[in-house]
């Protein structure tokens, strides 16, 4: 059983027939709820049992969280350089006189490397489609090494609006690409969630088939780029992107990941949802300098010869864009990497047709991210049953992820909302003390030094910003700017908020399925 890795392939505990492996499994899907949820606890008894104490610890912590807040915008400050240094490069001058570092990939030259672009799709209108599309139109690569797949969901296609989008966008752009490629992926098969990685695996094997194997293409010649359907490419993507490919010296052991920018859109974004996609953009951007913790995330790019070795995405999770970095680090015995490319990709802020609904919409968004919790389980589990990986890395990655769950499921709340709490239920004589006193002031204080780091924050998101759109006014720069002192509220009710309740869903055995964010383009 252990030589064939079934571990790989599990959803759920309810999965795993052994029933000494389902409980244990079933205890690590507890596991990060039970934590976040022990540490509110814990902070009110001891608010109330012992409150000097735990005053000093909420000040503790503070002062951590500031030094954190100053280390984390370095690292954002860099890769912020970085990508600004990339987007100014002659890529395909750069690729003529690049030679494959690995011997992975022979002596191949970047003009025998095709790129597999899939998009999956659900029902998303087609000025959203469209948009993607007319960005790879205009890349700066040779359209003969492009194959690009539009993958759709049979469940989605009320009333043909799929199938007369498909048919509008081929008509358009069918003929621009060496392959062309519209698949349709069943609904109801058996052990499948439906969702993004039951949908791209499902279009990744019609691809092999139709057009890989039939042509012989060397599976490692060719580099699968997975993107959201709002994604929009840089012209120089492609470029950067098999550069990055031949210089690896483990490209088919490593997956390679562009910075995500929410900008598509968002100038027509509610300001909450601007700060939460300008958040999510700058967390990217710090995780890009830290590569050692870097696991990929939305829009990526993998070899095809390492994906079709462990058989593609599991079709049984929700959060596949995560899952297929656990899936390849477990399969290669912990040979696996990710590759920060420090160039970035386009995609859409959160927008529905209405404030409320775009509000709705954005915590569903959010819920499902936060979900990336249940890969916590399954590589735990695998580190339990692939005794090749080393310790060492297995202990680093556990820390790594218990701490990001449990810190994205507590700090907010813990930060802006439970520093005043000894003052309030705390026992005893607390309250005439001078610490007692001075609690809230020092709190305040730490926070206000910390929110002065958003200053630079708004610098560098104002310089990601789109040209405005002719029907907005000047002044919405200045609401840009102001923005930012919606942060602490986003951060709980975007953050925290419903990381708790992913977290707790999990812990309780209420799985999530997949859910499609709606795009919507004002």
């Amino acid at each position: 059983m252990e030589n064939e890795k079934y571990y790989l392939k599990i959803g759920r505990a309810s999965e795993i027939t052994d029933s000494k492996d389902r409980r244990f499994y079933r205890f690590l899907e507890i596991f990060p709820g039970l934590v976040s949820w022990l540490t509110f606890f814990l902070i009110i008894l001891f608010s109330w049992l012992l409150p000097f104490y735990i005053s000093i610890f909420i000040i503790a912590f503070d002062i951590y969280w500031f030094f954190k807040t100053v280390f984390l915008s370095l690292h954002m400050r860099s890769s912020f350089n970085k990508m600004k240094v990339n987007l100014k490069k002659d890529w395909l001058g750069e690729l003529a006189s690049t030679k494959p570092v690995s011997r992975e990939l022979g002596d191949i030259s970047w003009q025998d490397i095709y790129h597999l672009v899939i998009l999956p799709m659900y029902q998303e209108p087609l000025e959203v489609v469209r948009n993607s599309f007319l960005s790879l139109s205009k890349i700066n690569y040779s359209f003969d090494k492009l194959i690009v797949v539009l993958a759709t969901e049979e469940r989605g296609n009320v009333g043909n609006s799929v199938s007369n989008i498909c048919e509008k966008i081929e008509n358009e752009f069918g003929n621009r690409f060496f392959k062309f490629l519209i698949t349709r992926h069943p609904e109801d098969i058996p052990g499948e969630i439906a969702g993004k990685g039951s949908n791209d695996t499902w279009a990744i094997r019609e691809a092999k088939n139709k057009i890989i194997d039939e042509l012989q293409i060397p599976y490692e010649n060719i580099v699968v780029s997975v993107f959201d359907i709002d994604t929009a490419v840089h012209p120089e993507f492609f470029g950067c992107l098999a550069y990055n490919y031949l210089i690896c010296e483990k490209p088919l052991r490593s997956s390679f990941q562009p910075i995500p920018i929410f900008i598509n859109n968002i100038w027509a974004a509610p300001a909450f949802a601007r700060v939460f996609a300008f958040s999510t953009t700058f967390w990217q951007m710090i995780q890009q300098s830290r590569p050692e913790r870097l696991i990929t995330f939305s829009s990526q790019s993998i070899g095809f010869k390492p994906l079709s070795e462990l058989g593609f995405w599991q079709s049984n999770v929700v959060s596949e864009d995560s899952r297929i970095f656990w899936q390849c680090l477990l399969y290669y015995d912990g040979d696996w990497q990710t590759v920060p490319l420090f160039f970035p990709v386009y995609m859409d802020a959160n927008v529905a047709g209405s404030f409320w609904r775009t509000l709705k919409n954005q915590y569903k968004q959010i819920e499902r991210w936060a979900y990336g919790v249940e890969n916590n389980p399954y590589f735990q589990f695998g580190f339990l049953k692939n005794k090749k990986i080393p310790k060492n890395k297995k202990w680093r990655f556990n820390f790594i992820m218990i701490e990001s769950a449990h810190s994205l499921a507590t700090n907010s709340l813990i930060i802006f909302l439970l520093g005043w709490l000894p003052t309030v239920i705390g026992r005893g004589r607390f309250n005439e003390t001078l610490l007692s006193y001075n609690l809230p002031h020092i709190t305040r204080l730490i926070m206000t030094l910390a929110m002065v780091g958003l200053i630079f924050t708004a610098i560098i998101a104002t310089n990601l910003l789109p040209p405005r759109p002719p029907h907005y006014g000047r002044f919405k720069y200045i609401w840009m700017i102001l923005q930012w002192f919606l942060f602490p509220v986003n951060m709980i009710l975007f953050g925290s908020i419903p990381a708790l309740d992913a977290q707790t869903r999990l812990m309780f055995g209420k799985y999530l399925g997949f859910w499609n964010t709606p795009k919507v383009r004002k």
